[in-house]
């Protein structure tokens, strides 16, 4: 009885704490519709991040062995468009060449509206996953990946927290609030 109270409560405070407290709902998608919440949630944070730190400092890396802010978006870009059509199986919006040739050194500009329409793609590719297809194998560009879209799944929505920890950081070194930390208007 004590493990299965345990269990609740850590249930109910990381639930609460990630914001996705809320009147459970029964729903035949648990798993694909809990990812298209956190889609929402990252997609605005990390967009608000991108247009947060100032154009000059695209280029700031907190290390040498750290990628620039810029390298990041163009990073997030990529791994959106990849993994978004691994899951969804729709043609993705830029070839592989493509997704090559965005660089960290793109204008803030240019890589804000990519970051913005990786996003938009990704809710568009992922807004009929069922968690029925989650077992189906994913494929990336024509080519199988030998990995399950559920797997691909998990991996996009860490990479969605991974990156949005990176970018917050960047901000504080640069004295910049993340969106997450700004006080509510």
């Amino acid at each position: 009885m004590k493990l299965v109270t345990t269990f609740a409560l850590v249930l109910t405070l990381s639930s609460a704490a990630l914001g996705f407290q809320q009147e459970f709902k029964p729903s035949a998608n648990p798993v694909s519709d809990t990812v298209r919440t956190m889609l929402a949630r990252s997609s605005k944070n990390l967009v608000a991040a991108a247009e947060l730190l100032p154009a000059e400092k695209y280029g700031y890396q907190p290390t040498p062995a750290q990628m620039t802010f810029g390298q990041l978006i163009a990073h997030i870009v990529q791994t959106n468009v990849a993994l978004c059509s691994g899951i969804s199986g729709t043609a993705a919006p830029m070839t592989p060449e493509e997704m090559k040739k965005l660089a960290g050194t793109d204008p803030k500009d240019s890589l804000v509206a990519a970051i913005k329409r990786s996003f938009d793609y990704c809710t568009e590719s992922l807004s009929k996953v069922t968690d029925a297809q989650l077992g189906e194998e994913a494929s990336m560009f024509g080519r199988r990946t030998g990995q399950s879209k559920g797997s691909a799944l998990v991996t996009i929505a860490n990479d969605w927290a991974d990156h949005y920890s990176t970018a917050a950081s960047y901000l504080r070194l640069n004295g910049l609030l993340p969106p997450t930390a700004q006080p509510k208007q």
